[in-house]
């Protein structure tokens, strides 16, 4: 069956192709919500100003069988601004890809493609790879296979908490946590049971597939004016649910994922009173915490830990099987996560181009520190 790539630089012509594109992201292996129509198109309306956009369609005949989102974007360097082409993450998750079932053969189209055309870039970096995909050489052996010549280093790393197990899951993740979280676990559900009436509510939609699309309004304005009353208010990340930047953003992606089943809210209730919430998103058993907070009025009592308790152990008893904390702080979430996820990154440096030696020679260097660990 002949195949072909479609490349698309404008919005507009992708509109047609949302089931097409969200039925293909059901069945790729290791799938992200960030990776839906849905969340790149309010993604692309809020934040398209300085990128350029680089869809890539993988065609076996009348079929699609795969999906490589990309965009050009400058970014700020040491040796100047530069023309970088990755995919349009921008670090609202932990890991993106390739969609479809084979990774490594659409990838490689789009590769060959990127050989065989006019460069409107300076570095070619692939970040967010996933931890299945370096084990198994999707991203590695397409890079190989096109002929470029990548360096692998550590973009990041992730907390999680790995889910399984049910109620005996819950009760193994507790006994390998230490005897003072366990204590002060339990001190903060008395100190909140005596101050009246605890509830621990979670918002899960099915999707619209299900007749569950409900965006629950009311559920996503509590965890926003909780935001605003606690530290988040007057951060300065532009990434939290009340900062004026974003806000906009993530009411649009709210609602495309309750259509989805793609909504995860947790909010702990106190004497009827909202006190703490998780906002997070829900992929065929993988929940990614967004954002959380709790209302300054009830920090001392540890609710925002208690939430964050219940939230987990809901998650086994629903057979979920990852909890994503996130990126950084991660200080504050080693005492709950299972393990640290490293996030990796492929890099291509054309030749000839001076200043990008030093970018070279960086990510050399960060390869073989990474190396020496």
């Amino acid at each position: 069956m002949a195949t072909s790539l479609q490349q698309f630089r404008q919005w507009e012509p992708l509109a047609g192709f949302r089931d097409r594109w969200n039925e293909l992201l059901a069945h790729t292996p290791g799938a992200q919500f960030f990776q839906s129509w849905d969340w790149l198109a309010a993604y692309w309306k809020h934040f398209h100003a300085g990128q350029q956009l680089r869809v890539f369609f993988h065609w076996e005949g009348q079929n699609l069988v795969g999906i490589v989102p990309l965009v050009v974007r400058e970014e700020k360097t040491r040796v100047g601004r530069i023309r970088v082409l990755t995919y349009p993450l921008d670090d609202w998750g932990s890991f993106y890809g390739p969609i479809g079932l084979e990774p490594t053969k659409t990838l490689l189209s789009v590769l060959q493609e990127l050989q065989n055309c006019p460069r409107d870039w300076d570095l070619l970096e692939l970040r967010w790879i996933s931890p299945d995909d370096e084990a198994a050489g999707w991203t590695r052996q397409a890079f190989e296979a096109a002929g470029f010549c990548p360096i692998h280093t550590l973009w990041n790393q992730t907390a999680v908490v790995d889910v399984v197990g049910g109620q005996a899951g819950w009760q193994r993740y507790l006994g390998s946590r230490s005897a003072k979280w366990r204590a002060n676990l339990r001190r903060a559900e008395k100190k909140l049971a005596a101050l009246g009436p605890v509830e621990y509510l979670r918002y899960r939609p099915l999707g619209h597939w299900a007749g569950q699309s409900d965006p629950r309004w009311d559920l996503y304005e509590t965890c926003y004016q909780i935001s605003q009353r606690s530290w988040q208010a007057g951060s300065q990340t532009g990434t939290t649910l009340c900062h004026p930047e974003v806000q906009e953003f993530l009411r649009q992606v709210h609602k495309a994922a309750a259509e989805l089943g793609a909504v995860d809210i947790n909010i702990l209730y106190v004497r009827g009173q909202p006190a703490a919430f998780l906002y997070n998103y829900y992929w065929h058993g993988y929940v990614y915490g967004l954002r959380r907070g709790f209302d300054p009025w009830i920090a001392s009592q540890g609710a925002g830990n208690v939430l964050l308790a219940w939230a987990i152990r809901d998650s086994f008893l629903r057979n979920d099987v990852l909890y994503d904390l996130g990126v950084g702080y991660l200080e504050t979430k080693q005492p709950w996560m299972t393990r640290l996820v490293p996030i990796h990154r492929y890099s291509y440096i054309p030749s000839g181009r001076l200043r990008m030696v030093f970018i070279r020679w960086k990510r050399r260097w960060q390869a073989r520190r990474a190396r020496c660990r």
